[in-house]
């Protein structure tokens, strides 16, 4: 059996989680994110970081009724890091 290795990125339970979720909206509010992932906001902040960091989201701070919203989206590569993943995380299911 040929396992295949698995991003370390994405191999954390909560950016995968939030991966997944990206990947279903296209773009999210991080309350949205926090609230669906039951994460605390400082564990998503860093966790959001390590993935912009890793060019799988981008971030964009704004304001929104003068209140600061941060929408996070997630990128090709993104997309692209999670198919794979998703991929050789499926060479270590039985046939």
């Amino acid at each position: 059996m040929d396992f295949k290795e698995l991003d370390p990125i994405l191999h954390s339970q909560l950016r995968l989680a939030v991966m997944s979720l990206l990947i279903g909206v296209k773009e999210a509010e991080f309350t949205f994110l926090k609230e669906k992932t039951s994460a605390t906001a400082g564990n998503l902040s860093v966790q959001l970081n390590k993935l912009k960091e890793a060019g799988y989201v981008e971030i964009v701070k704004q304001f929104k009724n003068n209140y600061p919203q941060t929408m996070c989206k997630v990128t090709p590569a993104g997309i692209a890091a999670f198919e794979e993943y998703v991929k050789a995380l499926q060479t270590y299911l039985p046939k």
